[in-house]
Formats: structure tokens, C-alpha cells, sequence
């Protein structure tokens, strides 16, 4: 495999996980200890916010009560989407039995979760497709509570437009609540009564830390960190439309990555040299984030055959991943690791994001090698059940007593015993030689 880097990241995805964890160690032991205190007073401090946590009907209707119709209208047709196409996905899984033998019945039991934890993330930028990708896909899948959780907007509630779609996408609880206080409320129950069965949605270095660490005591979607694209593109790509993709992305923050991987100089040359003209043209926010992600963690690079491009796409499993390439079949058959794919220029990262129905909480720092993005299949269990009648137990039960045996455990052997016993007196049936030491 012959590739070359012509531009190298100087900083990865660990750099900073270091410092992350220390302030989050720290967050959570103080919220396990103090409770429902402790979070108000990190929401006080972090966020300058001392009003209500939990938001009745009212407070909420009067906070989304100004929002132009238009707005709204936006909102629920993207919300539609995702909705839809999650919609789809729990119908993709069913319950299902089976008589392996006559009168032994396997099955399949989906049963969603009861409580949701969502987490929209607000910061430089009013997260408004988190509340739906998260809120609207586990209601598609039956989960019964669903609490969503928003920083307040510069200091003044959840923002109004986020605040909608929660709604929108049917939360039953309503938080306003950021960072890891946010996820540490969510995991113990604090305010609500309800702790999560899942902690779901994306969120800076310190909100996914909290989530690794509290994994175990909550389910979590995937480890996660700061966004991530990648763009594959050949001679036939348009290096304005790649630069503008690969920079679209690079604004979410700092930290967020954005990767070209080509086979031609001249798409390398070309968006190299766009890049910094179209962050200069962004605005303070966005050209500050985007600046630095592209100056820190921004890499090109070139490859001397397509095949190679597929290898190092998959080495780096991308959150996002963009192919404008020719011959886009081939791309689709070949490439196995991404969050999710986005096929030729006509479709793109932002259109995922907020619009167009797959999920856009998606699997970074590698995850894809092994973990997909946000669905419906989060929020269920696939329970197994088992029913037998008795002349089914009498086939099974002599295979389980002798393997049983042959493991050294005669205490589950003698639950063989005892049925066979009552269900087959006076039978000669080999039950395994009992273990003696």
C-alpha cells in the first residue's frame, strides 16, 4: 500500500482525553455524593443557570410561544424523517418463535427500554436535529420515558427551537440541564424519579468522558467524541464541493477532524488550497472552530490506487463518510467501516445531519471498526424465551445432565436428574458418570 500524507494532523482524538477525564472524575464523584444540590450548583456555576430543572407544560409552551410557523414547519418535516426511517427500522426486527423439536419453543421477544436519557447538546451552536435524531427514534422503538436534557441557551433556558423539537418528537420530561451534570442526572434518576436505562447523543470531550465512565451503571450508544468526516474523492470530484464539505463539518469544534483521501494530486492541491480561503469567509464562530480542527486534526492523503483509498478509509472508520468518486457501486460494495455513508456530491454529511432520516448519532474515534450509529435497535432488547413440554424435557435433559458432568458441575446436573426422576420413573436413561471430588 503506497500512500502519502501531505498534510499530517498534528494532534489526534486522545490528545485531550487526559485533562477530560480528570474534571469529569471529579464531577461525578461530587454529584454521586451531593445529588440533586450538587447539579444545581454545577448548573449555577458552568452554565449560570438557577431556575427549574424539570420544565412543566407551561414553562415550555411559553419558551417555544414566539417561534414563526415556518420554523415549526421545518422542524416536523425533518422530525417526519427520522421518524419514518426509524419507523422502518423496528419494523426490520420482529418477534419471532420457533419448535426447534417437537415440544421445544424458542423465541424472540423485543422489548423496548423504559427509560431514555437524550442529550442535545448546546454550545456554540443550537443543536435543534439532536433533540429529534435521539427523542423521535426511541419513541419509534416503544420506549415508554424518554427525559432529554438541553444546556441552557446563553444563559436563558433551553433554546426555543430546540426546546420545539424536543417536543416534537414526543420527550415526556424535559431538563434543562448540560455537560456532565446533565448525564450524571440522568444516569442516578436525579429530579425525575426515573433513572436511565440508556444514556444516548453526542456531546463534547467532557459529556462523552462522563458516558464512558458511567457506562456499566447506564447503557450508553457508543463511545464517542468531537465530530468527524471524511471525504474520498478521485479526479472526477469538484474540489470546491469536497473543500466545502470537509469545512462544513470542521466547524462543529476544535477537536472535530476532517480527512481527504484521494488518488489525485491535483483534488489533493486544489482543496488544500480552498480550505483556508473558504474558513476565512465563515463567521467568528464557525472560522475560529474550523480553523483550528483544520490546522490541528485536518489531514491529506494520497493514494496510488482506489483500493488503497478503501483501506485507509477503513483503518480510519470515520464518523462521516462522503465518496465523490466515479463508480459509486463499487465504493458501496467495498467500503466496511464508517458511521454512515453519504454516496456521491449530490447527497452530503449536512444533509444527514439534519434532514434526510438515517440517524446522526453516529460511532467516532474508531468505533465504526465495530459499532453502528443511533437506531431503533439501541432502545430494544432482543430477549430469548424458552418453553418446553415433558416428553421434550426427557430429550433434553439426559444431554444437558452428561455435559453437565463432563464440566465438573454436578449441581446443574442434578436438575436433570430430579426431572427425568418425576417425568420418567424407572427409566435406564445415561445421565453422565456424577462427579465424586
Amino acid at each position: 500500500m503506497a500512500i502519502t500524507y501531505l498534510k499530517r494532523a498534528t494532534r489526534t482524538s486522545e490528545t485531550e482525553t487526559d485533562a477530560a477525564r480528570g474534571v469529569v472524575t471529579e464531577m461525578l464523584a461530587n454529584i454521586e455524593a451531593g445529588g440533586e444540590k450538587a447539579v444545581c450548583d454545577y448548573a449555577l456555576s458552568l452554565d449560570g443557570w438557577g431556575g427549574e430543572i424539570v420544565l412543566d407544560r407551561a414553562a415550555i409552551a411559553d419558551r417555544i410561544s414566539d417561534i414563526p410557523q415556518s420554523v415549526k414547519d421545518d422542524i416536523t418535516f425533518a422530525t417526519g424523517q427520522v421518524r419514518r426511517f426509524a419507523e422502518a427500522q423496528r419494523a426490520s426486527v420482529t418477534d419471532f418463535s420457533l419448535e426447534m423439536s417437537p415440544g421445544l419453543h424458542l423465541g424472540q421477544k423485543l422489548v423496548p427500554l423504559n427509560t431514555a436519557g437524550c442529550y442535545v447538546p448546546t454550545g456554540r451552536y443550537a443543536h435543534i436535529a439532536s433533540a429529534y435524531m435521539s427523542i423521535a427514534t426511541a419513541k419509534a422503538a416503544g420506549v415508554k420515558t424518554v427525559v432529554a436534557c438541553s444546556a441552557p441557551f446563553k444563559g436563558q433556558g433551553i433554546h426555543p427551537h430546540v426546546l420545539y423539537a424536543m417536543t416534537v418528537a414526543g420527550a415526556d420530561i424535559v431538563m434543562c440541564l448540560g455537560g456532565v451534570q446533565a448525564i450524571a442526572a440522568m444516569t442516578f434518576g436525579l429530579f425525575t424519579g426515573k433513572p436511565a436505562d440508556i444514556i444516548v447523543g453526542p456531546g463534547n470531550k467532557f459529556v462523552a468522558e462522563a458516558k464512558r465512565m458511567l457506562f456499566g451503571k447506564v447503557g450508553i450508544d457508543v463511545f464517542a467524541g468531537p465530530s468527524e468526516v471524511a471525504v474520498i474523492a478521485d479526479d472526477s470530484a469538484d474540489p470546491l464541493i469536497v473543500a466545502t464539505d470537509l469545512v462544513g463539518q470542521a466547524e462543529h469544534g476544535h477537536e472535530s477532524p476532517a480527512w481527504l483521501i484521494t488518488n489525485s494530486r491535483r483534488i489533493a492541491n486544489d482543496v488544500s488550497a480552498l480550505m483556508p480561503q473558504l474558513i476565512a469567509t465563515l463567521p467568528p464562530t464557525a472560522r475560529d472552530a474550523a480553523g483550528a480542527a483544520w490546522r490541528d486534526y485536518g489531514e491529506v492523503v494520497l493514494c496510488d490506487s482506489r483500493e488503497d483509498m478503501v483501506r485507509i478509509s477503513d483503518q480510519y472508520a470515520c464518523e462521516h463518510l462522503e465518496v465523490h468518486c466515479a463508480d459509486l457501486d463499487w465504493w458501496h460494495r467495498n467500503l466496511t467501516n464508517y458511521g454512515s455513508l453519504f454516496l456521491g456530491e449530490e447527497t452530503n454529511v449536512a444533509f444527514g445531519d439534519k434532514v434526510s432520516g438515517p440517524n446522526h448519532i453516529l460511532p467516532t474515534k474508531f468505533a465504526a471498526r465495530y459499532s453502528a450509529g443511533l437506531s431503533v435497535h439501541k432502545f430494544l432488547k432482543p430477549l430469548t424465551w424458552q418453553r418446553m413440554d415433558r416428553e421434550a424435557c426427557k430429550v433434553i435433559a439426559p444431554v444437558s445432565a452428561r455435559i453437565s458432568r463432563l464440566e465438573g458441575m454436578e449441581a446443574h446436573a442434578r436438575t436433570s436428574d430430579v426431572r427425568m426422576a418425576k417425568y420418567a420413573p424407572g427409566t435406564n436413561v445415561d445421565l453422565g458418570q456424577p462427579v465424586e471430588a
